[in-house]
């Protein structure tokens, strides 16, 4: 499981620092949508970080983010390290 929780750690850095939302936020198409996501991503991360430190992770949760967010199904979260 904690390679789970790495990967999806790793998926929502990467869907945090997309080019969409920066470009998104300077055109002002749907400004709040964009701060949104940033936002929902990091906070993923942050629980995802706070479960592994803590030697719990919430599998149940867990599973639902890998469902809303899957892409990059083998993204080596080891490039983080």
């Amino acid at each position: 499981m904690q390679d789970r929780a790495l990967k999806q750690a790793a998926r929502e850095l990467l869907l945090a620092q997309a080019s969409d939302w920066p470009f998104i936020l300077r055109t002002g198409t749907s400004p709040e949508y964009a701060r949104r996501r940033v936002k929902d991503h990091l906070l993923r991360f942050s629980k995802i970080y706070e479960q592994l430190t803590a030697s719990k992770v919430d599998e149940a949760w867990l599973k639902e983010v890998e469902l809303k967010d899957n892409i990059f199904p083998e993204v080596n979260y080891r490039y983080y390290g």
